[in-house]
């Protein structure tokens, strides 16, 4: 497995290369630039032309072709570990990064916990009860958790409350060592709605690869033992129809990230989604790299991750 595991790191390395290489053209390709934005803001926002534009490009390292602007990133990135500085604040972009990924990474952890905890149990349960009043309301829930856009719900959450009852969620960042309560308060909310998608899909999966184990001989053996219906589905079946799960949560995990873009904008967390929608609207590129660049590396771990768990969930599955 540590073959396996080594290979697949090395593999890694042309994957965010390439990441990279798109981000840092694409983001430029983007109409408007941070130098007209920086112009309209010096000369007050009526478009009279600054005197020192070409110094400002200059003092920015914009005044080269992109191929050497990369160049230079990359170096500094592989030499230095150095991410670059914002060219709005000049500020190093890991400092932002660093006050801004533990919101995403509380959001995202929370959103997979709640979707596991909801999806995984009812999927059992309306796999064992087939066909009864049990199935088939949890099959409806799934359908409505898969309809309903997160983006529509997340605004309703805000806004009905609001009017019905007075309350509307905190947007106010309480940080988890200040106040837990407060801080799980602010994102349990936003974690539901993120993750209602991935309990559909996960319920619906759940539910249909149980139906496919329990009729598998070896599970009417274990029946026909006399073996209670708790051990035959935790001992016997659950380890069988998870791998297909495993592999949908490690396809849901980057969805999570990327709708804690839209999630963290909608409840006003100060998160990486939030982070990267401002770095794109202010064009500050080096920071929209840097950002794009730790998803990326967080992404093909979580991939990393759901392969190596298929050989513990099931013993035949070798690396070679």
């Amino acid at each position: 497995m540590l073959a396996y595991i080594t290979r697949r790191i090395l593999l890694t390395i042309p994957t965010v290369f390439f990441v990279t290489l798109i981000i840092f053209v694409v983001i430029r390709l983007v109409p408007g630039s941070i130098i007209e934005k920086m112009v309209a803001e010096f000369s007050g926002g009526y478009g009279v032309a600054h005197p020192n534009v070409a110094s400002i490009k200059h003092e920015l390292g914009l005044d080269v072709p992109i191929y050497i602007q990369y160049w230079r990133w990359l170096g500094n990135l592989v030499l230095h570990g150095n991410l670059g500085n914002s060219l709005w604040t000049g500020t190093p972009v890991i400092n932002e990064i660093k006050q801004r990924w533990p919101v995403t990474f509380e959001l995202g952890i929370l959103a997979f916990l709640v979707t596991q905890i909801i999806a995984l149990p009812i999927g059992i349960y309306s796999a064992l009860r087939q066909d009864t009043w049990g199935d088939y309301l949890a099959r409806s829930f799934a359908i409505i958790c898969i309809a309903v856009p997160s983006f529509w719900l997340g605004r309703l959450v805000i806004v009905y409350p609001s009017i019905w009852w007075g309350y509307s969620p905190p947007v106010m960042y309480i940080p988890f060592n200040v106040n837990p309560i407060g801080n799980l308060k602010m994102f349990i909310i936003p974690a539901i709605v993120l993750g209602m998608s991935g309990t559909g899909t996960n319920m619906r999966l759940m539910r249909t690869m149980m139906l496919e184990v329990l009729r598998q001989d070896y599970i009417r053996t274990a029946w026909s033992k006399g073996l209670k219906e708790r051990v035959v589905v935790m001992r016997h079946a659950l380890k069988n129809a998870l791998i297909p799960v495993v592999t949908m949560i490690g396809y849901q995990l980057p969805v999570l990230v990327g709708g804690a873009v839209i999630i963290e904008n909608i409840f006003s967390l100060p998160g990486m989604g939030r982070l990267l929608t401002d770095a794109t609207t202010d064009r500050d590129y080096p920071l929209v790299t840097a950002v794009v660049l730790i998803i990326s590396l967080v992404l093909v771990f979580i991939n990393l991750l759901t392969d190596v768990s298929y050989g513990f969930l099931d013993p035949r599955i070798h690396y070679n």
